[in-house]
């Protein structure tokens, strides 16, 4: 890998210390003491590098490598060469991620663009908000009156904190993120240009025009969650919006009011959920999915990339396509059409 200043290198890992992460054995002959320099893709990786391996589109690449050591799934354990420790592990990219937040402890979260300790000139903190000891502010970021914001969290260059807003400890608000209306847990994450907490969707629509409908509920975000750049969170209309621990959202999606999103789900890129919708706890939604209101999707479903949900996903079940059903169907629909296309293509051409 290039070396960058970007994010430092912490240190070093002995091949000891990544068996002992991956609860492997240690390699017969090998050399528990082996240093470990850096961390590198399987086709760049050198003698001194830990690189891993979960995915059959690499192996051909992975037989070449050049890596000292290797984190590899059971699969493929057969094809590391003989000049590379391999480490045998079904947790490989689980491992090589703890691998890497060990040795570049920066790239965790995102920290203060100005290297800001304390309140930076520039920041503008109402007298009424309460930070704790350890809060870092940078300049241009703006407070409000009576936020309240604990120790170890970073508030980015021209973020707005409204009134009343508590922010939990540890978090990164990064540059240009809006939060008003909202409550937000400990050790989240939250991207540049993330709008927290403004107005819903909602109007009363008529022939005489459309009337705004008061939004009077809040964002509550619990703990260890993170959400991408751009991403946006309505606040409820008369009840809350909720995203639930540990939960991960990617860049540009759009949550709407009302939504009840429960813990440790994963939602990719330009996802939409409308009003008043649950989305229950472990669920995946793929990039640019769109749920329709006031649905239930259920525990642990997943739904594929560019599938519109219609209705309700009973819990662990795989749906895909627009309006999205359970993931057989669909191919068994998507081969009857190419079935189809494919002897009307013939009969044109024989027609010809």
């Amino acid at each position: 890998m290039t070396d960058s200043s970007f994010f430092p290198q912490a240190g070093t890992l002995s091949l000891r210390q990544v068996v002992e992460m991956a609860g492997a054995q240690l390699p017969e002959g090998s050399d528990g003491e082996f240093v470990l320099t850096g961390v590198a893709p399987l086709e760049s990786a050198g003698p001194g590098d830990l690189a891993y391996m979960d995915n059959a589109a690499y192996g051909a690449i992975l037989s070449q490598t050049k890596a000292g050591v290797c984190l590899v799934t059971p699969r493929f354990a057969a094809k590391v060469p003989a000049g590379t420790i391999a480490i045998v592990t079904p947790l490989a990219y689980r491992v090589f991620a703890q691998a890497m937040a060990l040795l570049f402890p920066s790239a965790m979260r995102p920290g203060s663009f100005f290297d800001a300790t304390g309140i930076s000139p520039g920041s503008s903190v109402h007298p009424t908000a309460r930070l704790e000891h350890g809060v870092r502010v940078d300049p241009g970021a703006v407070i409000g009156p009576g936020a309240e914001i604990g120790s170890g969290t970073i508030i980015g260059a021209h973020a707005v904190i409204g009134p009343q807003v508590r922010i939990g400890r540890d978090c990164s608000i990064s540059p240009n993120v809006t939060i008003s209306n909202a409550f937000i847990g400990n050790r989240v994450i939250l991207h540049p240009g993330v709008c927290i907490g403004q107005d819903g969707f909602g109007f009363a629509m008529g022939p005489q025009g459309h009337l705004k409908v008061p939004q009077i509920g809040r964002v509550i975000i619990q703990d260890d969650v993170e959400i991408g750049a751009n991403s946006t969170v309505d606040r409820g209309a008369s009840r809350d919006t909720v995203i639930g621990e540990g939960t991960k959202i990617d860049n540009l999606v759009q949550i709407a009011h009302n939504v009840v999103i429960g813990r440790h789900c994963v939602i990719v890129a330009q996802v939409g959920i409308a009003g008043s919708t649950t989305i229950e706890d472990f669920v995946a939604l793929g990039g640019q999915v769109a749920v329709r209101g006031h649905v239930r999707i259920g525990m642990g479903a997943q739904i594929a990339a560019t599938s519109g949900v219609n209705g309700d996903v009973p819990p662990g079940a795989r749906w895909g396509g627009s309006p999205a059903r359970p993931m057989r169907e669909w191919f068994r629909e998507i081969t009857a059409l190419k079935k189809l296309a494919s002897r009307k293509d013939s009969s044109d051409s024989a027609e010809d």
